[in-house]
């Protein structure tokens, strides 16, 4: 495992505005210009965070994740975020990580909103997949799901971690920061693991403000880089695979990790 270059994309959002989002972001993307391995942009970058599936829901070859495969190509870098997707008769709030080579991986919002009607009107995803990008294992995790440590915990066999690093986007309530603070620094400790929290800047569709706090937090809790509080920015980090490394050798807790199968509810 070789050392992650991480770009995160702290922005405001337009509510319900695929295109003028999608041109927003190709300006911002375009902005960066020293090699990165992987960005993050906010939860439901094109849109907001909408519960109108009927205007905001695009097809898997919908333009706006075609944008994220252009701009992936383009930079030469892993992509991710999430957008309202649409197949059949159900709507996901799907998390693509689109690589540059044109290979793309998915993972569906497992814990829809019970504030909104989200969970009424979107489908809750079955899979628990993770991500594998230069070599990282990584754990998706979008907005509401940083609440269910036993949905996101780690595992540990035979010398080998489920996950290096788990990135959480959202559009996380400025009325909420610091439980989205302490949440981001405990899933960091309890799984031994990088965290990358992305969240979004502005006020919503629903008149709802959001501060961003974007910010990286090493194994031990610690946040060693953030964005500044409600400002639009880009920022880059490295993470060190020899630190992550030797972290884990000297604080052996994934030795004494409860085994446990987890249940899906229906």
């Amino acid at each position: 495992m070789e050392d992650l270059r991480l770009t995160l994309v702290q922005s405001n959002l337009y509510w319900e505005d695929p295109v003028r989002n999608r041109e927003h972001f190709r300006r911002v993307l375009l902005t960066i210009e020293e090699p990165t391995d992987l960005i993050l942009l906010p939860e439901t970058f094109n849109t907001g965070f909408s519960i109108n599936p009927g205007l905001c829901a695009e097809e898997m070859d919908g333009p706006s994740v075609g944008f994220i495969k252009e701009m992936a190509a383009r930079l030469r870098a892993t992509i991710m975020t999430t957008l309202i997707i649409r197949e059949g008769k159900y709507h996901f709030n799907r998390m693509v990580c689109a690589a540059p080579d044109g290979n793309f991986q998915t993972y569906d919002k497992r814990h829809l909103f019970r504030l909104s009607e989200e969970y009424r009107i979107f489908s809750a995803g079955k899979r628990k997949p993770v991500f594998t990008v230069k070599g990282w294992n990584i754990q998706p995790v979008i907005c509401y799901d940083l609440r269910f440590p036993v949905w996101i915990k780690n595992t540990y066999e035979e010398g080998c971690y489920g996950y290096d690093l788990m990135v959480c986007l959202a559009n996380w309530p400025s009325s909420r920061a610091h439980i989205w603070k302490t949440l981001l620094m405990a899933r960091a400790i309890e799984n031994q693991v990088y965290v990358a929290g992305v969240n979004r800047i502005g006020i919503d569709g629903h008149g709802t403000a959001h501060t961003g706090d974007s910010m990286v937090i090493d194994a031990k809790g610690k946040a060693f880089s953030q964005a500044e509080t409600g400002k639009e920015c880009v920022i880059s980090v490295t993470l060190s695979a020899q630190e992550l490394k030797i972290f884990r050798e000297s604080m052996t807790v994934g030795l004494d990790w409860d085994h446990f199968t987890l249940h899906l509810k229906k």
